[in-house]
């Protein structure tokens, strides 16, 4: 397996920097927002977003705007063995009826873990509109979905593998994109 560094430490700030002020940007400030991370590594990243955001915009409580939705039941896959253990949902005191919900994720792929995602949402309230926010988008779209803020547009193979590392999880920022040498290829 061949590794490759996309994204380093100091660049993960940088676009996370970048999305916070996209966000507030397109929202217009932070009056009516709502950041859910999605677990596992978009709930660190929603934090750091919305810490962020709170150091741009004067007067926002990170606790007040920020949440985590699990989505773990909501999954299309369950029924193929790709189990995992839910995670709490926390919802902001404000809850998402009628406020921008920003959705935040590590990798988009496929979209279907935000298909999820919009199912979860729908079964919690009504916002006035859902966004997404994620680290990498690394295309191969199954599902009409796109983000609407990207820290990096990362192209891939399939058979391409990207492993978003952060701190709070792993140890360390990192983004890293792996693929099989040319005889593992032959042997799969």
């Amino acid at each position: 397996m061949r590794v490759r560094t996309v994204l380093n430490a100091d660049e993960i700030s940088r676009a996370i920097t970048r999305i916070a002020h996209e966000i507030l940007e397109s929202n217009k400030g932070a009056g009516d927002l709502t950041i859910l991370g999605i677990p596992t590594r978009g709930v660190p990243l929603a934090q750091r977003l919305t810490a962020k955001i709170a150091d741009i915009e004067s007067g926002v409580d990170p606790a007040q705007i920020c949440g985590s939705l699990d989505i773990t039941m909501y999954r299309d896959d369950l029924r193929h063995g790709k189990l995992r253990a839910p995670e709490p949902t926390h919802i902001p005191p404000g809850g998402i009826d009628g406020r921008t919900v920003v959705l935040v994720d590590d990798v988009l792929f496929s979209g279907r873990t935000i298909r999820a995602a919009l199912d979860a949402i729908a079964d919690i309230g009504r916002p006035a509109a859902v966004r997404l926010a994620v680290l990498v988008d690394r295309g191969h779209r199954s599902l009409p979905i796109r983000a609407d803020h990207v820290g990096k547009n990362l192209p891939t193979a399939v058979d391409e593998r990207v492993f978003v590392g952060l701190h709070e999880i792993d140890g360390e920022d990192t983004v890293t994109i792996s693929w099989p040498d040319a005889g593992e290829e032959a042997q799969s």
